[in-house]
């Protein structure tokens, strides 16, 4: 059985859906326990996965015993276990939220949902290029009907630009692999990068041509500038556990970037192109997005624009290119994604409880339960600007220590920057919703048991990864270490191959 461990978080969520969106369009009790317990359940298969990765040993799961580079393949290292991880925790804590109610403005709310966790999962998980576009496939037309879910304007609007730009990205990632596999005959992350590794002259120049590729569209995946101006108004008008979900969304580009970065064109020309694009559009993303912030009149928007804060500084790490600014940015990147859809699940509840105003930043009647929500939207503000003694501080402490003494310069400033816009968006924000109330006695519904779940579970990440931190950060740098030896991969995947036949014709 620990032999199919691998593939088990693909099943798991794919039977799930498939059960759930047979089952009824309207969730019942029972779907909404059957939801939960998958999730839950995700969890733990997850867990026992970052165990299996923590010995530095990269399994392999050749489906139908097809092995690579001609069949499709799973890659479990540490990279992939810590996401799917990440993903299975954020998960559990959206499904708990919409179970007290939000899945109910639509139809079919946790087949969809799950069909998603498939998308995730898988392309996590691949080790071909071809498949990780299928998944992301996946991924994109489950989030496009949860974007929809429960209707409205707004969300119609912000769906069709959400549609529109991912299918010319879908567009660009197959382009990309044409001229890829043109070139390499392969489609395998590995086969493909020990291939380009020997390229020269005109292939070398049509690789990085496929690289810089990939790169836009992974990109606007995770929303680098200028590629980004879609996010804030798909996610603030996104229904709230869509929202929070959706905070993995951006990390799936990151993780693409990274992953073809150190894996694919690690020793290519195209390795420092990549570097400089990820490096300058972090830091350019990460000042455009603190104006966002100081900018934003909406909880919601706010929080999207806090998201993209947290991307230009991930990618500002990924772009140091090296052990220690990708062993920083992992930390930081599991702090951020968590801590991120928990505030826009708190957004929810704060505008249930303020009635028409919802979560504008305009004077209305007073909340209900302003103690348990003011407590946890402090937390949240203390985290995600990255203020002491929280996790958020020290993953940002790890970021500038990481930077080179010609980065600092440039990357110390700028994060320090975007944390006070941070600081001060959301103490204004915390002066309306708490302080600029109008008198007489709040009437808004009390917050449910599955609502605080949800958002509890995932708030509780914030003074955990600090209590965890020695473990946590040698996770992470050991994960970074293990991408910055891409030949691990290549000899898990082809223990037997001691050269290399560049007639691809050939058998391997």
């Amino acid at each position: 059985m620990s032999q199919h461990l691998i593939v088990l978080p693909i099943l798991l969520p794919m039977l799930t859906a498939l059960g759930l969106l047979l089952s009824g369009q309207t969730p019942s009790a029972l779907q909404r326990q059957i939801s939960i317990f998958s999730s839950a359940l995700l969890v733990m298969l997850a867990g026992l996965l970052v165990i299996r990765a923590h010995g530095d040993v990269i399994s392999v799961y050749a489906l139908g015993n097809w092995q690579a580079p001609f069949g499709i393949v799973l890659v479990l290292d540490r990279l992939s276990a810590l996401m799917v991880a990440l993903t299975a925790v954020l998960a559990l804590g959206c499904i708990l939220f919409a179970s007290a109610g939000d899945d109910a403005r639509g139809s079919n709310f946790h087949g969809i949902f799950h069909l998603q966790l498939m998308g995730l999962n898988g392309a996590f998980l691949t080790g071909d290029m071809f498949n990780l576009f299928v998944f992301f496939e996946i991924m994109l037309l489950a989030s496009y009907a949860l974007l929809m879910h429960g209707g409205g304007k707004a969300r119609i609007g912000a769906g069709l630009h959400y549609v529109v730009l991912n299918l010319v990205g879908s567009a660009l990632f197959l382009i990309a692999l044409g001229v890829l596999y043109g070139i390499t005959g392969t489609l395998n992350m590995a086969d493909m990068g020990r291939r380009i590794a020997l390229m020269e002259g005109d292939e070398a120049a049509l690789a990085s041509a496929g690289a810089l590729l990939l790169v836009v569209v992974f990109s606007l995946k995770a929303a680098i500038l200028p590629l980004y101006f879609w996010l804030p108004a798909t996610y603030a008008s996104a229904p709230a556990p869509v929202a929070a979900l959706f905070a993995i969304m951006t990390k799936v580009g990151i993780y693409a970037l990274l992953r073809v970065q150190t894996l694919v064109f690690a020793d290519s020309p195209a390795a420092s192109l990549i570097s400089a694009w990820l490096w300058w559009g972090g830091l350019a993303t990460l000042l455009f997005a603190a104006i966002g912030v100081l900018a934003a009149r909406d909880m919601r928007t706010l929080a999207a624009y806090l998201v993209l804060v947290s991307v230009g500084t991930l990618l500002s790490g990924a772009g140091m290119g090296h052990i220690a600014g990708n062993g920083a940015l992992l930390y930081y990147l599991v702090h951020t994604t968590l801590i991120a859809g928990a505030l826009f699940l708190l957004a929810e509840l704060i505008g249930m409880q303020r009635g028409k105003a919802g979560t504008r930043l305009v004077r209305a009647r007073k909340l209900r339960q302003p103690t348990l929500i003011g407590s946890m939207f402090i937390i949240g503000a203390v985290a995600i600007s990255g203020l002491p003694p929280l996790a958020g501080a020290l993953g940002k402490l790890l970021l500038m220590q990481a930077a080179e003494t010609g980065q600092r310069p440039w990357l110390w400033p700028l994060l320090l920057l975007a944390g006070l816009a941070s600081l001060i968006a959301l103490s204004r924000a915390g002066s309306v919703f708490f302080w600029a109330s109008y008198k007489g006695a709040p009437n808004g519904p009390l917050i449910s048991r599955f609502q605080l779940s949800g958002v509890a579970l995932l708030f509780i990440s914030a003074p955990l990864l600090v209590i965890l931190a020695g473990p946590v950060s040698d996770y992470t740098h050991a994960t970074a270490a293990q991408l910055a030896s891409p030949q691990l991969f290549i000899d898990a995947l082809f223990p037997d191959t001691t050269a290399l036949t560049l007639n691809t014709g050939d058998a391997p």
